[in-house]
């Protein structure tokens, strides 16, 4: 028997159990092949059931309308930095930015190198951002070609409940993080994209779910291999795909629906998010999260204690209790708790135990 630890790592990032144990019962011949899908040509029958099948699973999980294409691109959310304005900018420039985080930051710089963005909300301090913006802070553009914004800010830990009122504006959003952590209105968004690391499988792969016209009327005047045209019109086959990271995402998918679905994930998250800000909250200051309170994250869990000293002494115990991944970004420190889907209730809760033996023992 394999001793795991509690892996609360931020990306790459927890996998669920039955998801891994599948992988390993089929990695040296899938279903009866003789091979490994990972030998398997991304043009073959075999492969192609797997892309598809991921496909499905996806417009069925997120109950994607026909409006909407699904997509597998390499990369990561880092290249969608770059391509979304690459692909959706107009003559006048690129889009409006709201930046509320590292990512949002990092989405704004590659925007600059390739058009002229416009920012629409950009409030931190001192490098902090430590909540999210009203609809009325909001300076948007009617004429804007898109609006871009991070669903959820793994750094930072905050997270949008609600999602800015864009009007007729193309809503373009940076979900790798949350993802699949409860039922969206797929509709409200132009384009969706994440990177699989956190929520939805292994790293290597990214998920683009785009409107059809944004598709269309994307530009034509880029290297044929950055085009959102010319990768829906090949299925996202038009190079060798990260092959085994969408049978991954497959499978994750497939874990998903047996566990209930999205409304059952949202259940399960928020009873986790829960527990730990419940211990945050009931510590009498001995742990402080810097969010403020109707923006936390239900994802991604950050707190700090007294002093960096013991925000150190935590790590190691932690660690040495089997807790991982619990040290928080070196850009803001402190400590983070990523509980994505894959986390389970029983990880958490012994989190909990340990802040709480922690607290009483320093």
């Amino acid at each position: 028997m394999v001793t795991r630890h509690v892996n609360f790592n931020a990306g790459p990032s927890t996998l669920p159990l039955p998801v891994l144990e599948r992988a390993q019962r089929e990695f040296l011949d899938y279903e009866g092949s003789g091979m490994s899908i990972i030998e398997h040509s991304h043009r073959g029958a075999v492969y192609e059931a797997v892309h598809n099948d991921a496909i499905e699973r996806l417009t069925r999980v997120l109950q994607i309308p026909d409006t909407h294409q699904v997509l597998f691109m390499h990369g990561g959310a880092s290249t969608q930095f770059a391509l979304i304005p690459m692909n959706l900018r107009n003559d006048a420039g690129s889009g409006d930015y709201i930046v509320t985080g590292t990512w949002g930051q990092k989405a704004l710089g590659e925007a600059k190198i390739v058009a002229t963005p416009h920012v629409a909300w950009d409030q931190s301090v001192e490098g902090r951002y430590e909540r999210l913006p009203k609809q009325d802070e909001l300076n948007l553009r009617p004429d804007a070609p898109y609006v871009h914004l991070t669903s959820n800010n793994t750094i930072m830990g905050t997270q949008f409940f609600e999602l800015p009122d864009t009007g007729a504006v193309p809503l373009v959003v940076d979900m790798s993080s949350d993802i699949l952590w409860r039922p969206i209105d797929v509709s409200r968004f132009a384009m969706i994209y994440a990177g699989a690391q956190k929520n939805m499988g292994p790293s290597g792969v990214t998920v683009l779910i785009m409107r059809k016209d944004l598709i269309e009327g994307a530009r034509k005047d880029i290297p044929k291999i950055f085009r959102y045209g010319e990768v829906a019109k090949a299925n996202s086959l038009q190079n060798t795909i990260a092959t085994f990271p969408v049978y991954m995402v497959r499978n994750v998918l497939a874990w998903i629906e047996e566990q209930g679905g999205l409304p059952a994930m949202e259940r399960h998250n928020r009873a986790k998010g829960e527990a730990i800000y419940g211990a945050i909250d009931g510590s009498d200051g001995f742990y402080r999260c810097p969010v403020a309170t109707e923006d936390r994250s239900v994802m991604n869990v950050v707190f700090r204690l007294p002093s960096e000293a013991l925000d150190k002494k935590f790590v190691a115990e932690a660690t040495a209790a089997g807790l991982v991944g619990l040290k928080g970004h070196r850009q803001v420190g402190g400590i983070r708790a990523s509980i994505y889907n894959a986390m389970p209730l029983d990880g958490v809760e012994r989190l909990v135990d340990f802040m709480h033996r922690f607290a009483q023992a320093n």
